[in-house]
């Protein structure tokens, strides 16, 4: 029974990946904090990290050496600018030290400091220990579990009584879709305007609207950069970006300077049919070429699914509705978000312990049932479309060429997003009182596939396109 809000399932953070990237940085900063707390963080001499399982063997890839340096350092990935990343990675490289917490240098040497297993851990596959050399000669350490969309737990999972407790304290505690059904029934409410009530528990309106204006605001600025931006994405595959390209043919000569004035000028083209794919598709890619290249994006419910939910959203305000406005968009981002959190509590968002099933699958479950409430659909037929989106996802294999979040992770979201749409068409109508799988069904039949996957198949580059497409090819 876990406390989960939107804004967990809706995190700023830098890619390429939230398990691999966000959650290594947020584990480093966490571990500061720790030592700061036992008042032993002046004494630290010397700091190695251990990385584990699918963490080691994609790691290089997804940019985890460069997580747990930034992390470490005390960057802030919401805040620090994009463009310093590769230099203050540069710095620690050839000056072999690092500015622990930002207060403190100790010597540091990527090479030695930072050491990849293919070890698997029990408890999760994804597994960093930080263990740090004292002046006393003593050693400390701690080992986090990245299990998805930028969580990070300790085995022993210390906080879990206090999400209990909150849980328990929200007005409308939700494990499953059955018992939001029921919620919405017996207050007569949508499914926003009960994940509203719940998040009013945690925090004012004011900072609600606050942070979905964040997590909108983040969305599109990375829609828009990913559109224009030309060139080649980083990590060895030459992958061209595709997005710039689309984009220019689809625009022609619109006129606009910034990302609000697009949406305008999108609005008032006259879109076709063939056109509307390539809308949704284009801005998709966008945002997985941003977050393939260290780009600032937002976990939806992870970065390697977070170009579904914002193309989504910008085809219902650019095509669906023209007058959409930040109320459409803070009911879409509340349905979303709610669905993100049943598939995290009865299943996983985590590529590494339920193949990609568990990224683009439940990031289009969610697009699907927010559009689906935006579109004027019951709560019964939101519910529908996310269980639509999903079952047409089940069993979908990680196998990132190159342990990299590009081929054919990036594909996967414009294909995702399509799919969204669809389901949501599909339960608009429909009558969802005959609907042969209910929303939990679906949630706990992919989580038995997530068990009976082979892990050749979950984040490790051991399996798939990873070994039969050669790196040489690309």
């Amino acid at each position: 029974m876990e406390c989960i809000s939107i804004f967990d399932m809706l995190k700023i953070g830098i890619g390429p990946s939230s398990s691999h990237t966000l959650g290594p940085w947020r584990a480093a900063e966490r571990w500061l904090s720790e030592l700061q707390k036992s008042n032993i963080f002046k004494e630290v001499k010397e700091v190695t990290i251990h990385i584990y399982g699918s963490l080691s063997l994609t790691g290089k890839g997804h940019a985890t050496d460069y997580a747990v340096m930034l992390g470490l350092s005390g960057a802030d990935p919401e805040y620090i600018p994009v463009e310093e990343i590769h230099s203050l990675i540069q710095k620690i490289k050839v000056g072999k030290q690092l500015l622990l917490g930002n207060e403190q240098i100790i010597p540091f040497d990527p090479g030695s400091h930072i050491l990849f297993h293919k070890k698997f851990l029990p408890f999760h596959a994804n597994a960093l220990t930080f263990e740090a050399k004292l002046a006393n000669g003593k050693k400390t350490s701690e080992t986090y579990y990245s299990i998805g969309g930028g969580f990070v737990v300790v085995e022993e999972r210390k906080g879990a009584k206090h999400k209990i407790k909150t849980f328990n304290t929200f007005p409308f505690p939700i494990q499953k879709g059955t018992e939001l059904l029921e919620f919405c029934e017996q207050e007569n409410k949508i499914i926003s305007e009960i994940v509203l009530e719940n998040e009013l528990s945690l925090r004012t309106e004011d900072e609600i609207d606050y942070e979905i204006r964040r997590v909108w605001n983040t969305m599109l600025e990375c829609m828009y950069a990913g559109c224009h931006t030309k060139g080649t994405l980083p990590g060895g595959l030459n992958v061209k970006r595709r997005a710039f390209e689309m984009h220019e043919k689809l625009k022609g000569s619109l006129p606009y300077s910034n990302p609000r004035e697009w949406i305008e000028s999108i609005r008032e083209t006259e879109v076709k049919f063939r056109q509307i794919i390539k809308w949704v598709s284009c801005f998709a890619l966008a945002v997985n070429e941003v977050n393939a290249s260290l780009g600032r994006v937002v976990t939806a419910p992870t970065n390697g699914s977070a170009g579904v939910i914002p193309a989504v959203l910008m085809y219902y305000l650019v095509i669906e509705n023209h007058d959409g406005d930040f109320d459409d968009v803070k009911r879409f981002l509340l349905v979303a978000g709610e669905i993100g959190s049943i598939f995290k509590k009865g299943a996983t968002i985590s590529a590494a312990m339920g193949g990609c099933q568990a990224e683009i699958g439940v990031s289009s479950a969610m697009a699907a049932g927010a559009l689906t409430e935006l579109m004027g659909g019951s709560p019964e037929q939101v519910l529908m479309a996310a269980e639509i989106a999903m079952e047409h996802h089940l069993g979908l294999t990680c196998d990132p060429i190159g342990g990299l979040v590009q081929i054919p992770c990036i594909e996967r979201n414009a294909m995702g997003a399509i799919k969204a749409i669809n389901a949501a068409e599909l339960a608009m109508d429909a009558d969802p009182t005959v609907a042969k799988v209910p929303l939990d069904k679906v949630v706990q039949t992919m989580w038995e596939t997530a068990k009976d996957m082979s892990s050749k198949y979950k984040e490790t580059s051991e399996g798939g396109l990873a070994v039969s497409v050669f790196l040489s090819d690309c």
